[in-house]
């Protein structure tokens, strides 16, 4: 085989079921051996492996995000050297800041020429080293096999992330022996990957976790993304029932608890919802689960669960583990496997507790201080929509977002039912992001209804994806709440800086985006503009079989509330004049030089 057809071959090997990607001089040979790969599974009726071609690449790598982050497996993206790979830097540090299995494949410049500037060249190690879990430079094309076969390894094992493989165009052309078999020795992460993978809880340490429990009389369960990355929701479940203790989960959580469970008590931190903020308050023990204590929960780490006697913490990664908050027990392992030993452990021993005093408490923590919002208002409320779509699809949608108010407002008022529903740019905070990773799970759940819920602003960034989505026929609803700017960055300007909208009173509002929508070839492409049509049109919307648009024009004061300032304890929570509050917080105080956005 060439060496470009071994690559095809390998990702066909590792259950590729779809390559996102765009073209150029440098990896052509390996789109090539994607074309005749195709062909002769077309020929033989074997499934294909279908290249997806998207505006940018940039969006070709939130497309393998989305992917990955809807079915598990390892998205892959396909792009040329030079600014094919510079486009995908974004999509590489947010899938590693969110510990998402990726594998990026790069054409890079023949090998004798690396290092001369030459025409689309880009020093890819250098520039990927600094945001992926791993890089390769393929100089060695007998190499070139293990190599790929070994970047899948390290992308899904462990702490997922994205791994990028450079190829230089001379090792695509080479020709030699498909051996079909074969790694890397990478002795030094599979000695740490078999320590955590075989870090089981033996009965000693159990029992000291059941000690803490038996003392304590509000337990609170902390779930992050971990649990949705080690697949590990069945688990926690379990696990929540079986002890009786309610759950918060944080935004990359969201989906490991079903949010209409009894137990569950919805998303925590600077945009949860108040009564989770006032769970963790009131919390007497603290069990984080795949969780990482960051600034958006615990913006500062010595008030953050300030009435928990102990914190209990179980993660894959090592590095977390007393990272921002000491803990009184912890374990480093596959959260599977540690959450169901607890489980078992708690059976052998018929452990009980009585936490019914604390269900009241977070029962009236959930009526008392309910997400709500201005209903009577003649304006479209972004909640009102959110909600209707939330009762149309009764939380089994695959829902994608951008990043901004509708972000959050998404994370707010839907429900989820099971993970793998909730796409976000969680660390990074990416725009854009919504569109592209709607494309890539609707690849990965052919059958699945996915909505890409979206601004204005942040769908510009990556507009052109909407000609992808008719290109392929994709039933994707897209969602743009429209407010006509950049609307956290205003509400951050009112809260925090006296009403100086510095640029974001400039923010681009010319595009029709219905027009927009129609060209790319929308048939349904509609603006809802009357509070009185909202069901209606939702569901036409919904039901309609194909590609469909819709533009929604909210009220442009609407605020994403409740909010904790950065640096600010739970006590500082402003909850909006609709959301009841424990502690008045009538002048929030400006954020710091030091504290984050």
């Amino acid at each position: 085989m060439t060496g470009a057809e071994m690559i095809v071959q390998v990702l066909a090997d590792e259950g590729t079921t779809a390559i996102f990607g765009y073209s150029g001089g440098a990896i052509l040979p390996t789109y090539d051996a994607v074309f005749l790969h195709n062909q002769a599974c077309a020929s033989a009726g074997h499934p294909q492996m279908p290249l997806i071609v998207p505006a940018n690449e940039q969006g070709a790598g939130f497309m393998a995000a989305g992917y990955a982050r809807a079915s598990g497996r390892v998205g892959v993206c396909l792009v040329t050297s030079g600014p094919g790979a510079t486009n995908t830097v974004t999509p590489v540090r947010d899938s590693m800041a969110d510990s998402i299995p990726m594998v990026v494949i790069c054409g890079q410049v023949p090998t004798a020429v690396i290092g001369t500037d030459a025409f689309q060249e880009a020093p890819v190690p250098a520039l990927m080293g600094a945001v992926a879990k791993h890089i390769f430079l393929v100089t060695d094309p007998e190499k070139l096999e293990a190599t790929v076969r070994t970047a899948f390894e390290i992308a899904r094992t462990g702490r997922p992330g994205p791994v990028v493989v450079d190829v230089p165009k001379d090792v695509q052309n080479w020709t030699g022996v498909f051996r079909s078999e074969g790694l890397l020795p990478i002795p030094g992460y599979r000695k740490r990957l078999f320590a955590t993978t075989h870090a089981g809880i033996e009965d000693d340490e159990a029992a000291e976790f059941f000690g803490m429990l038996r003392q304590v009389k509000r337990p609170l369960i902390y779930a992050g993304g971990g649990v949705i990355n080690g697949d590990a929701a069945a688990e926690l479940t379990a696990f929540a029932t079986r002890l009786q203790i309610p759950v918060v989960t944080t935004l990359m959580g969201i989906g490991a608890f079903d949010t209409t469970h009894t137990l569950a008590m919805r998303m925590l931190g600077m945009h949860g919802a108040a009564f989770a903020n006032y769970a963790v308050d009131d919390c007497d023990m603290l069990i984080a689960i795949g969780a990482r204590f960051d600034d958006r929960v615990a913006g500062v780490p010595d008030k953050f669960a300030p009435n928990a006697k102990k914190i209990a913490h179980m993660d894959i990664d090592r590095a977390e583990i007393n990272k921002v908050k000491r803990v009184d027990w912890s374990h480093v392992g596959e959260l599977r496997a540690a959450i169901a030993t607890l489980s078992d452990y708690a059976e052998r021993t018929g452990f009980q507790a009585d936490f019914s005093a604390w269900h009241r408490e977070t029962e009236q923590l959930r009526t008392e201080y309910a997400m709500n919002y201005d209903r009577d208002s003649e304006l479209i409320q972004p909640y009102y929509v959110i909600e209707e779509i939330n009762r149309q699809t009764q939380g089994e949608a695959i829902i994608a977002t951008g990043v901004g108010q509708h972000q959050m407002w998404a994370a707010q008022y839907f429900d989820f039912r099971r993970p793998r529903l909730w796409l976000t740019s969680g660390s990074m905070g990416t725009m854009g992001f919504g569109l592209p990773a709607a494309v890539g799970a609707q690849f990965a759940n052919p059958d699945a209804l996915v909505i890409d819920i979206d601004g204005d602003a942040s769908i510009r960034m990556n507009i052109g994806e909407l000609e992808t989505v008719t290109t392929y026929n994709l039933p994707i609803k897209v969602v743009v709440l429209n407010n006509f700017g950049d609307g956290m960055v205003k509400q951050w300007q009112k809260l925090f800086f006296k009403g100086r909208l510095s640029a974001s009173d400039k923010s681009l509002h010319k595009k029709d985006f219905i027009k927009t929508a129609q060209a790319d070839g929308f048939e349904f492409a509609v603006r809802l503009d009357k509070k009185s049509d909202v069901p209606k049109v939702i569901k036409d919307f919904i039901e309609f079989k194909g590609p469909a648009f819709l533009e929604v024009i909210i009220d442009p004061d609407a605020g994403v509330y409740p909010m904790v300032g950065p640096g600010q304890s739970y006590d500082a929570m402003i909850t909006g004049d609709f959301i009841k509050a424990r502690h008045a917080v009538t002048d929030p105080e400006s954020p710091g030089p030091s504290q984050m956005f």
